[in-house]
C-alpha cells in the first residue's frame, strides 16, 4: 500500500469537507494463469498487489452526498431519496451500482461524503473498477455498521458491476480484492467459491508488468460476446456453464457449433487444467513449469479465445529467448492491457530497455512498466 497515496487522499478529504474521514485501502489485483475462466465456474489462480484504491469516506452534515475522483478531477452530490441519483457514466457507475444493491437490499444509508484516488493504471487489466467497488462498499459496511460478511460484499461488488456497468465478468476480481494476503495467490473455485492460499515464494524472481498503453473498456469490447459463446456451447450441451463439460463430450458436438466457438470453449477446458497444473508447480517451487503454463496460456488467448492484439503479442514474443524471463502471458479481459511477466529480478532492468527500445520502434510510442508485490486485501486504514 502506497503511504503517499494514503495522506494525499486523506488530507485532500479534510481539504474538501472539514472533517476526519474514515480510510480504507482496496487492491487491484494479477491473475498469474486462468483468464476467462471465471465466468465460466472454472479455475482462476489470482493475487492482491500493493496497488489499488484508497478511499476516504465519513457522514454529510447535508442532505446531498458528494462524491470526488481526485485523479480525474471530477465530483458528482446528489441525494440519495427519489431518482436523484441516476448518473451512469464513467466512474460514477461503479458507485451507483452500489447504491442500486443496497436499495434493491433494504439497506438504508443516510448521506455521505467520498473522495478516493488510486495508483492503478486504469485500463491495464489490473481491475482497478472492482477496487473501487469494493472500497466503496466495505467503506459503507464500516461507517454505518450494515453487518455484511466480506462474501456478501464481494457478491455486492460482482452484482454491480455486472447490472449497472454491463460487464457480465465473473467473480474473481472482486473476491481476490477482498480476500488477498501478502505473498499468497489465491487458489478459487469460481463454481464452489471454495478458495486456498497458496504461498508464493518468488525468491530471485519478481512480477513484472508491462502496460501496452492500449486502453480497453471491457462493456464496449468483445468480452461480452465471448461469454455468450461460451453458453452458447453449454447450453448445447445441456449444462449451465463449460465447468460439466469434458473434452470429450466436447468433441461430440464439434461439428454442431461454430468452429470459433469450439475452440473458445476448448481453451476454457485446457485453461482450467493449467491452473491447477500451475498450483501444484507453485507447491514445489517450480517456477520453470509455471512460465511455460504461463506462455501456453498466451497463445491460447491469442489463438483460440481471440482476446489478444498486435502489441500484446508483440511484448510476449520478445520474451522468448531471454533466460530472464520465464514466464509470460497477456493479462486480464484482453484487447490491450498489460503482459505479466515472471522474470529474475537482477535482469530485470536490462531486459526492460532492449523491450522498451524494441516496442518503440515497431510501434512509435513506449510502454509503461512497474513490478508488483502481492499484498492484503481491503482493510481499514488506521
Amino acid at each position: 500500500m502506497n503511504q503517499n497515496l494514503t495522506q494525499r487522499v486523506r488530507s485532500s478529504f479534510i481539504e474538501e469537507f472539514s472533517t476526519q474521514p474514515l480510510m480504507v485501502w482496496a487492491p487491484g489485483r494479477i491473475n498469474i494463469i486462468g483468464e476467462h475462466t471465471d465466468y465460466n465456474m472454472g479455475f482462476v489462480l489470482p493475487a492482491a498487489i500493493d496497488r489499488g484504491i484508497v478511499l476516504a469516506l465519513e457522514r454529510s452534515e447535508t442532505e446531498e452526498c458528494t462524491l470526488v475522483a481526485t485523479d480525474v478531477k471530477e465530483s458528482v452530490s446528489f441525494k440519495l431519496s427519489g431518482n436523484g441519483y441516476e448518473f451512469v457514466k464513467g466512474w460514477q457507475g461503479y458507485f451507483l451500482g452500489i447504491l442500486k444493491e443496497l436499495h434493491k437490499s433494504g439497506i438504508k444509508i443516510t448521506p455521505f461524503n467520498l473522495l478516493f484516488s488510486g495508483d492503478i493504471p486504469a485500463g491495464a487489466g489490473l481491475s482497478s473498477s472492482a477496487a473501487i467497488e469494493n472500497a466503496f462498499i466495505f467503506s459503507l459496511n464500516a461507517l454505518f455498521g450494515l453487518e455484511l460478511s466480506p462474501m456478501e460484499m464481494v457478491r455486492i461488488s460482482h452484482s454491480a458491476e455486472q447490472e449497472y456497468v454491463g460487464v457480465q465478468c465473473g467473480i474473481m476480481d472482486q473476491f481476490a480484492s477482498m480476500f488477498g494476503k501478502e505473498n499468497h495467490a489465491i487458489f478459487l473455485d469460481c463454481h464452489s467459491l471454495k478458495s486456498e492460499l497458496i504461498p508464493l515464494n518468488q525468491h530471485e524472481y519478481e512480477w513484472l508488468l508491462i502496460d501496452t498503453s492500449v486502453k480497453h473498456s471491457l462493456a464496449d469490447s468483445a468480452y461480452n460476446q465471448r461469454r455468450k459463446s461460451c453458453e452458447a456451447v453449454a447450453l448445447e450441451l445441456g449444462t449451465d456453464s463449460l465447468r460439466e463439460v469434458t473434452k470429450e463430450k466436447l468433441e461430440q458436438i464439434r461439428t454442431l457449433i461454430p468452429g470459433k466457438d469450439f475452440q473458445k470453449a476448448l481453451f476454457v477446458l485446457e485453461e482450467n487444467e493449467r491452473v491447477i497444473k500451475a498450483v501444484e508447480a507453485l507447491r514445489k517451487s517450480d517456477f520453470k513449469s509455471l512460465g511455460r503454463l504461463m506462455y501456453e496460456s498466451h497463445q491460447g488467448l491469442q489463438l483460440q479465445y481471440e482476446v489478444s492484439c498486435e502489441e500484446l503479442d508483440f511484448l510476449v514474443e520478445i520474451t522468448h529467448g531471454q533466460d530472464c524471463v520465464l514466464g509470460s502471458r497477456m493479462m486480464g479481459g484482453g484487447f490491450g492491457g498489460c503482459t505479466l511477466n515472471l522474470i529474475k529480478r537482477e535482469d530485470c532492468n536490462s531486459f526492460l530497455k532492449t523491450a522498451s527500445n524494441e516496442y518503440e520502434k515497431r510501434f512509435g510510442k513506449a510502454f509503461t512498466s512497474f513490478t508488483v508485490n502481492l499484498s492484503e486485501g481491503c482493510k481499514l486504514i488506521l
